[in-house]
């Protein structure tokens, strides 16, 4: 298949798949998803993904119709079900199925989505440019929940503007893309945003703090502002499918381009171990 869609048993190509008007997500975008790439056919950070997906879960009361293992066990079946191996996978659980009301039955299971397509990992030789946008969106960006309207509203936004990402802070504080974390780089140090209600756990974070570690760069975990992001040595977002993109403007602003060596080191790295995880 070149594409797959999958709801609660039921598989085709995605653009034939239909879902009933009384699943939650219509009425309510009451649910959670993951997203990864595959290469090779082979899943990248299978695991770390499936955790976030059920810890999303949890904090949201939905009861997954699956273990950790049976769900790993269904998207590695339906990536062997496609033809081309360089894909990226959505995968999403809602509430459920039943007439529209804010209250849920207790005992309600979730309903699972697939959606699975040819896709290869951003290059990273390029600089990306970004635009900065008030984070609007509600106390709760550490859940990977389906209400993402502000990042939908800002992505498009940015796409008007002509640049890559869209950036968001409250007040003055830095917090994340739309799409993206972000991190900044200054005098050999990488500054990240904490794992706190405003911003999502990028697993992508998790594996550019893991570089820097075994690469001997210095790590420091905490807030940073509007003027510590534009005075930085380098400014970089990471993501599933990005895994390190540099930043060269921001808001028509250049920014960083004082840490070449760093950022190239950073991402080789992550690149070499993507490949190697993704290998046949």
């Amino acid at each position: 298949m070149k594409t797959l869609g999958y709801y609660n048993g039921k598989y085709g190509e995605i653009e034939e798949m239909r879902v009933p008007m009384i699943d939650r997500v219509c009425s309510f975008g009451d649910g959670v998803y993951d997203v990864t790439y595959a290469r090779n056919h082979k899943i990248f950070t299978l695991d770390e993904h499936i955790d976030r997906f059920f810890a999303s879960a949890t904090l949201l009361d939905i009861k997954i119709p699956h273990d950790k293992a049976g769900m790993k066990y269904l998207l590695q079946a339906m990536v062997d079900k496609c033809d081309d191996g360089n894909l990226v996978l959505c995968w999403q659980a809602t509430r459920g199925s039943a007439l529209r009301s804010h209250t849920y039955p207790e005992d309600m299971f979730a309903n699972i989505w697939i959606t699975i397509r040819p896709c290869d990992i951003v290059d990273m030789s390029d600089k990306v440019d970004l635009i900065t946008v008030e984070d609007t969106r509600f106390l709760h960006c550490n859940i990977k929940t389906l209400n993402l309207i502000p990042s939908v509203m800002a992505s498009q936004k940015a796409l008007r503007a002509g640049v890559h990402e869209a950036l968001f802070h409250r007040g003055n504080r830095v917090t994340e893309c739309a799409h993206s974390n972000v991190h900044i780089i200054k005098d050999g140090v990488l500054i990240t945003p904490p794992a706190d209600c405003y911003i999502l756990k990028g697993v992508a974070r998790e594996h550019l703090i893991k570089a820097c570690r075994s690469m001997g760069i210095p790590v420091s975990v905490r807030a940073f502002d509007l003027q510590e992001l534009f005075a930085a040595d380098e400014v970089v977002i990471t993501s599933s499918g990005s895994l390190c993109l540099r930043v060269g403007k921001i808001d028509g602003k250049e920014v960083g381009g004082k840490a070449d060596s760093i950022i190239k080191s950073l991402q080789d790295y992550l690149l070499d171990e993507f490949i190697a995880a993704t290998e046949i």
